[in-house]
This record gives structure tokens, sequence and C-alpha cells, in this order.
């Protein structure tokens, strides 16, 4: 990766952005967070804080694996192909899953079709470069690849080094399961939060100013407690009720704190130009669902998913007897929980408005809801994924998961107002989608995707 070569890519037609007025999020403090969470907070905040100091071992059986995304629009590319000005990092990884994620690769994927240059850098443990092959028959065009690790902030020196153009990270390193967290609450601590530390300090050395988070609705914790929050607004006051929702405050917190200082730094420098490159997006999303319409693209969860959907998909083809609901006691019209389900395709349709927007408006450290703003129960999921598959799913209800709250909706406006985006795409397309890549896709990416599928594809990219 010692030299990168720039191909033509298609011109960048990302759509126009809307400016608005500067916002600083308000984070809670500490006290309001377990005993355990502010222990971490202030190891963290230590001067002589050192990732090698600390280890909390991860069995060997956990997916850690990273990937980071070297990414620049061709408009800021000389005639002769050499990068000019505007770069970018992604970085991410996604627990039991191929390091090269669900979000992360359909973000790639969008970033490519708006005209962006891709790297993908992946320890590749337990996960595949199949997902590669399948975003370039997609969009026609290959990321590049390498190897990088996100608990050593040594790897991200290395990168850096390589590319010292990058200006800009997408960062979605996370373990990701709600009930998990509250078994192995160190584990989340050291991965989500240790990790975006070893990432953050190695931005700071090499000068890379701008910073999309990918966050979670799960930091509001239960809305309901206050009267007119749901759906949820960024405004909302901050509250999670699991360890995982916790280390997700813990890095909005660590970036805005960052990004802050940097902003303040360079005007007492007397260096106001310098001070606005420093930004950050804290894209909060909801529950993400579909897969390409093409097939061959999607959720791909090594072991037992944690997420609704998957499960559901995992009934349909029979690698599990029945679906268990997590308590129908809930206030809600049919007794389920709520959430709010977005297509990935709009969900990374989001991040690159979001990348965009910091860009352009430089806008200090601002929230985002990602989502529909229409909830969705239990029940009601369990139903419309039944209809795609044409036969009702069983089953069966059983007591409620910790840490689960009763709704998690969006209000999305801030999102449809400032970035210029919002989602397109129905629940039922979600589900559709979901269908089509899983019955023929049963081993996910360990198979080659069906001819059929791959002739249809060429003949509407033609």
């Amino acid at each position: 990766m010692a030299g990168l070569s720039i191909r033509r890519l298609r011109s960048n037609n990302a759509a126009p952005m809307v400016a608005s007025a500067c916002a600083h999020i308000s984070c809670i403090s500490p006290g309001d967070f377990s005993k355990q969470f502010a222990a971490m907070l202030s190891f963290i905040a230590a001067r002589e804080y050192v990732v090698g100091n600390f280890r909390v071992e991860i069995p060997s059986n956990r997916n850690q694996g990273l990937i980071t995304k070297y990414i620049y629009p061709e408009s800021h590319c000389s005639s002769k192909g050499s990068p000019q000005g505007i770069h970018g990092l992604i970085v991410f990884e996604e627990r039991r899953q191929s390091g090269t994620g669900y979000i992360g690769s359909f973000t790639a994927l969008a970033l490519l079709e708006a005209g962006y240059k891709v790297v993908i850098v992946d320890n590749l443990y337990n996960s595949s470069e199949e997902v590669i092959n399948r975003i370039e028959l997609i969009c026609g065009i290959r990321p590049e690849f390498a190897k990088a690790d996100v608990t050593k902030e040594a790897d991200f020196d290395r990168v850096f080094e390589q590319h010292p153009d990058i200006d800009s990270v997408i960062h979605f390193a996370a373990l990701k399961a709600v009930g998990e967290s509250g078994e192995k609450p160190l584990d989340y601590y050291h991965v989500n939060v240790c990790g975006s530390i070893c990432l953050l300090r190695s931005m700071k050395r090499h000068n890379v100013t701008n910073i999309v988070f990918s966050s979670s609705a799960t930091v509001y914790g239960d809305a309901t407690r206050f009267p007119n929050m749901i759906p949820i607004p960024e405004e909302c006051p901050l509250g999670p009720t699991n360890p995982y929702g916790n280390t997700k405050v813990a890095v909005e917190t660590a970036i805005t704190d960052m990004i802050n200082a940097e902003r303040n730094n360079a005007i007492k420098a007397g260096k106001p130009e310098e001070a606005e490159k420093w930004n950050g997006a804290l894209l909060r999303y909801f529950n993400p669902s579909g897969a390409h319409p093409s097939g061959i693209m999607g959720e791909d969860p090594q072991g037992v998913p944690y997420n609704l959907l998957p499960l559901l998909a995992q009934v349909a083809t029979g690698k599990r007897e029945k679906l268990l609901v997590y308590g129908d006691d809930y206030a809600s019209h049919d007794g389920t929980a709520i959430r709010d389900y977005i297509h990935i395709l709009d969900l990374a349709a989001g991040h690159l408005q979001a990348l965009n927007y910091l860009r352009a408006n430089h806008p200090g450290v601002r929230a985002w809801n990602l989502g529909t703003g229409k909830g969705s129960s239990v029940f009601h999921m369990v139903k419309a994924f039944s209809a795609a598959v044409g036969r009702d799913l069983p089953y069966e209800v059983v007591g409620r998961r910790a840490g689960d709250v009763l709704d998690l909706t969006s209000n999305p406006s801030r999102a449809n107002r400032e970035l210029g985006w919002k989602t397109t795409r129905t629940l039922e397309e979600a589900c559709e989608h979901l269908w089509q890549w899983t019955k023929n896709n049963p081993q996910g990416y360990r198979q080659q995707p069906p001819q059929e599928l791959l002739e249809k594809l060429k003949r509407g990219n033609k």
C-alpha cells in the first residue's frame, strides 16, 4: 500500500447541501451513568493513557475485524489523476460479521457510486473479502485492500503516514449486541471506547480533522420517561440503559471534547481558519434493515444474529426453529417493543451526505438522527417479513431482555432539513430485499451468487 494507483472514476454528483447554523450538542455527565462507566471515562481522561497499559482479554472467537477506507472525490483530482485537496478515511468493525461489515460495506458502495475512491483495510479475522467482489459486481469499481486493527494505534499511524492527504474519518468500529454488553461490559469498553481513543489520538497526531461517527439510538435510553419525546429528537436528554449505549455516549463525548479543544486551541493561536477544519458528525441511527435489490449483497451475520430481521430470515430458511419475542407486556398497541427500521441503502446515503456536509459547512460537532420517523412493533415486523416470504413464520413470546426499552422511533427532521437527506424506501421493500438476499444466498458470502442474478445485474448495468 506504499503506492496508490488512481483510476478514473465517474463524476461526483452528490446532492446539494443545505446550510445550517452551527450547534453544539449537549452530553450528560459521567455521574449519570454507572460507576463502571465513570471509572472508564476517568481512565480515558488520564494524561498518560496508553492502550498498551490496559488489556482486556477478548475470547479468540471475537471478531475484531477493522476496515479502513481511503476516499476522495474525482472532482479533487488533477488531470493526471493524482489526488488534490479533499480526502477521507473510513474505519469500522462490526461484531461477529465479516470485517467488511453490513453498514460499512454499503457505505463504501454509496461512496464509490458517488465518485469516491475507496481502500478497505481489514485484519480478516473471522471475515471474508468476498463482499469486495460483490461491491465491484454492483458498481464496476473495486475498492483497494490492506490490513489494520482497531485497538492498535500504530496501525492508524501507518495508514495516515502512507496516505498523508487523508483529512476525514467515518468510524464504525464497535461491538454491538445490547444483551451481551451487559454480560461482558469490559469487552465493550475496550473495543468501542479504547479503540476509538486510539483512532482519535492518531487523527490528532496526523492532523486528520473530520470524523463521522457511527453512534446509536441507544444513547437516548427510554425516551418515554420525558413528555413529547417520541419520535425522538436530537434534543432528547441522553440516558442509555445498557453498557453498549454507554460506550456510544463515551465516544460521542470524546469526539466532542477533542474537536472543541482543537478549535479553541487554533483560535487562541490566532488561526481561525485552522479551527474550522475540525468537525464531527454524530450519526444516531436506529435499526438498519434490508439488502441490495440485486440480491447479491446484504447482511451476513456469523453465529447468532442480534437484530430482528436477520433472526426472522434464519427462521424462514430453517436455520432457526422459531423467533423469540422478548416481551409482549410493553405499553404499545400490541404489547411488543417499537423500533424504527431504516433501509440500508438510505442509511448509507446518510453517511455520504453527512461527510459532504462537514466539508462544506464546517459546523463543529453536530448530531443527526438517521431513521424513517415511523415505528414498527415486533409483531408488525413478523407479519411484514412473513408477507415477503409468503407464509407465517413461527415465534414464541419470552421474558423481556435486559436493557431493552419500549420505543426507539426517530425524529429525522434535522437530517432532512440540514443534510438534504430523506429515506426513500419502504419497510416492505426492506423485507423483500432481505428475503431476496437470504433465499438466494443461504450461506451468505461463503457461496457464489446465483448466475441468474448476475446476468440480471449485468443487463441492468448496461
